[in-house]
């Protein structure tokens, strides 16, 4: 499995793929040069708990750091990750 990220500087997003099919997403949009709003995460069926909703995040999270951009997790998959994990929610807006 691997990632692949999109962006036209208006959307974009997270896919991950299994050899060539795509499994999951993580789709975003740009509020302005500093923040973006995670839309949503999408798993396939049958790759649901196995964790690729998370993965997707950390490497969102990730991107942003390294952007110093901040985030509004409107997705409720996103939103409840944020709420568990104190770890990662420095890249939120405040």
């Amino acid at each position: 499995m691997h990632i692949q990220q999109t962006d036209d500087n208006k959307h974009g997003s997270f896919i991950m793929f299994d050899n060539d099919i795509q499994i999951a997403e993580m789709a975003y949009t740009w509020a302005g040069e500093q923040l973006l709003i995670i839309d949503h995460t999408d798993v396939d069926e049958k790759y649901k708990g196995q964790g690729l909703g998370r993965k997707l995040l950390d490497e969102l999270v990730a991107f942003v750091r390294s952007k110093n951009v901040k985030v509004i997790p409107l997705c409720p998959f996103s939103k409840s990750v944020f709420d568990k994990d104190a770890s990662i929610r420095d890249v939120l807006r405040s």
